[in-house]
């Protein structure tokens, strides 16, 4: 009986030669490789824990400074229980989309908190963050509309553009100017302005007052991904909205479960009309798998423990004052970060290299950031903080940074 091969199909004398081969490129893909040779690949590490202030990588015991864990929550037993619970009682997964037989009450519910936690009329939940700027976006624009991205935007901002199949344009990071320039030389067509809150790399924030003086000016509307500020910033935890007072400005508001509250996810906030829009048009929420219970019942723990216990917010910006000055003061330059995402600008790429080599074998984990994620010649080492690093654990990596530092 004939068997099915396994390889990948090869071209042979008898295929049409003139047609090159699509998949060549990928044999012609070497540089994982020749980093995992050189002992400089820093990706897909795995971990043997949790992301918590002491982790387990490889098999080694690491301070982790990589994770996205804000406050602490992607392990804290509440949350965890709360997962567990609703395993036992919904099982897995859904088997299908939201549209069709995957809604389930709690996914209700987790929608409902988020939208008065954010004090909106409605939310729509997506079963990852990515997924909810691809839905928004594509839902919301197409051909003959404008958006115009911050050249910092985030990548599922960019590829919510692709799907639309809209006209995009990007004007310089955090220039309200540009954008307004760009805004002028477009008068009469529908257009959305998308920026992040925090930006991921550099750990600044977006101008939003001065972003939502120039949308309502020129009459275009105000989409925020606020991922790393939800939990972070604001009296209450609900975002850099919150902390600059325009909450009510935003017309479109974007976050995910995968930073402060500790889970996977994503959703969006905004008028009941345009969230019954986009859950009705959004083809990443008709044709993805819904959010699987454990993951809603977690995220719904995480929320409250948000809203009920504002010290680890207290805490996470004491450890970012800590790490913040003791940077400063030892001579590193981490740029214009207000947040707990903290820069480390190296620049050259070897060094950037050497330096992370230096803090892994001393049990510190810390991102290596190179291009295309940053301009070349401009590499960071990447650290983010928790409410629960401990001061010996920030003072370590101080240490350890200027150990790197004097070896690279």
């Amino acid at each position: 009986m004939p068997t099915r091969s396994t390889s990948p199909a090869r071209l042979s004398p008898a295929n049409d030669a003139t047609r090159p081969d699509l998949l060549e490129r990928c044999r012609a893909f070497t540089a994982p490789g020749e980093l995992r040779a050189a002992g400089l690949y820093p990706y897909c590490r795995p971990a043997q824990s949790g992301p918590e202030p002491i982790s387990t990588v490889e098999a080694r015991p690491v301070v982790m400074f990589g994770a996205n864990n804000y406050l602490g929550l992607a392990t804290d037993p509440r949350v965890v229980r709360a997962a567990a619970e609703a395993l036992v009682e919904y099982g897995v997964g859904t088997t299908g989309s939201r549209i069709l037989n995957g809604t389930l009450d709690v996914h209700l519910r987790l929608e409902a908190a988020l939208a008065r936690f954010q004090g909106r009329d409605g939310a729509v939940a997506f079963s990852v963050g990515y997924l909810a700027n691809l839905g928004a976006i594509s839902a919301l624009c197409g051909p003959g509309d404008l958006v115009l991205l911050d050249r910092l935007a985030h990548a599922s901002q960019v590829d919510g553009c692709r799907l639309a199949g809209v006209r995009v344009q990007r004007f310089r990071h955090n220039d309200v100017a540009h954008l307004e320039r760009l805004l002028r030389a477009a008068p009469g067509r529908p257009t959305l302005v998308a920026v992040d809150g925090v930006y991921s790399m550099d750990g600044d924030l977006a101008p939003l007052p001065d972003l939502v003086e120039v949308c309502r000016r020129h009459g275009a509307r105000l989409l925020v991904d606020d991922a790393h500020g939800l939990g972070v910033f604001g009296a209450t935890g609900r975002g850099v909205a919150e902390h600059f007072g325009v909450e009510r400005e935003i017309d479109v508001l974007i976050g995910t479960f995968s930073k402060s509250l500790g889970t996977v996810g994503g959703f969006m906030v905004a008028d009941a009309a345009v969230v019954e829009y986009v859950r009705h048009l959004a083809r990443p929420f008709i044709f993805t798998a819904s959010l699987p219970a454990p993951l809603a019942a977690a995220t719904l723990a995480a929320l409250r423990i948000i809203e009920e216990e504002p010290e680890r917010r207290a805490r996470l910006w004491r450890n970012t004052g800590r790490l913040q000055a003791g940077l400063r003061a030892a001579g590193f330059d981490i740029g214009g970060t207000v947040s707990p995402i903290v820069p480390i600008r190296i620049g050259d790429q070897a060094r950037t290299f050497a330096m992370w080599q230096h803090l892994s074998r001393q049990g510190v984990y810390v991102s290596p950031i190179l291009p295309p994620a940053v301009p070349a010649g401009r590499c960071i080492l990447r650290t983010a903080l928790m409410a629960s690093h401990t001061p010996e654990q920030i003072d370590r990596l101080v240490a350890a940074l200027q150990e790197a530092d004097g070896e690279a």
